[in-house]
């Protein structure tokens, strides 16, 4: 492997984050502040407990999740699409360098952004409310599984978008939407049978729910199944990006 290229990719990207740590950082802490503000202070005074556990602490996985999924997919989309706006694409395709290398320098450094946001997130959490990690190292994995997961799905979308406006459809859109109704801020179960069933569907169910597991040891669905679910998503999208390089699909044209 050529180390060299993945690293100068790697530390391109990173520092482009430490030149907006504003927008790429402080933006989305500030943001799920505010969320611990109103539901964890407002609705937390009115809400016991969910599955044993307070409610403020209850939401702290789900709104890690949140920010993780947003982020994870905005670093991956943005860091391959500004090569091609920018027409820098073509070099790196002509380096001597692999499909793979490119994918860990680009996913890793997206990924990489994500965890340090998870992890700053995580340390403002305790700042509101008190809670303890029951599988600390589960936690980390789920953390760093998810991010590399959604970079991945994050850099196919930048390879698909052809202008700025659809960089952020399918976050906005399509993953935004999923989360809130994913169980970031309640159990599933507290949703009538119907609605348990129909939100089995939605993947984002099992991600959000082996992470609180991570945290409390609770969950709606079983944590073999979330790591499962997240990992299989994981393979789709390797083998996407593993085909689009093979045929060149929205890269040499």
């Amino acid at each position: 492997m050529n180390l060299h290229a993945v690293a100068a990719i790697y530390k391109f990207e990173m520092a482009r984050t430490f030149r907006t740590l504003v927008q790429s950082i402080a933006a989305p802490v500030i943001t799920t502040s505010l969320y611990f503000i109103v539901f964890g202070a407002a609705i937390g005074k009115r809400m016991a407990s969910v599955d044993g556990v307070p409610y403020g602490a209850f939401i702290v996985p789900g709104l890690i999740m949140l920010s993780i999924l947003t982020e994870s997919i905005s670093n991956g989309s943005f860091g391959i699409y500004m090569p091609k706006f920018a027409g820098t694409i073509y070099e790196v395709l002509s380096a001597p360098i692999s499909t793979v290398e490119i994918l860990a320098g680009y996913v890793g450094a997206a990924a990489s952004k994500s965890v340090m946001l998870g992890t700053v997130i995580l340390i403002t959490a305790r700042l509101f409310v008190p809670f303890e990690i029951a599988h600390p190292v589960w936690m980390a994995a789920f953390l760093l599984l998810t991010s590399v997961t959604f970079s991945l799905f994050g850099f196919i979308i930048g390879i698909w978008a052809d202008g700025f406006e659809k960089l952020s459809i399918i976050p906005m859109l399509v993953i935004t939407p999923l989360t809130f109704l994913g169980g970031s801020f309640y159990s599933i179960k507290m949703l009538p049978e119907i609605w348990q069933t129909i939100a089995l569907f939605n993947p984002v169910v099992y991600l959000i729910s082996g992470f609180r597991w991570a945290f409390f040891g609770v969950s709606d669905v079983g944590v073999g199944l979330s790591l499962a679910a997240t990992a299989g998503f994981m393979l789709v999208c390797v083998l996407a990006v593993a085909r689009i390089f093979a045929t060149g699909w929205k890269l040499r044209t």
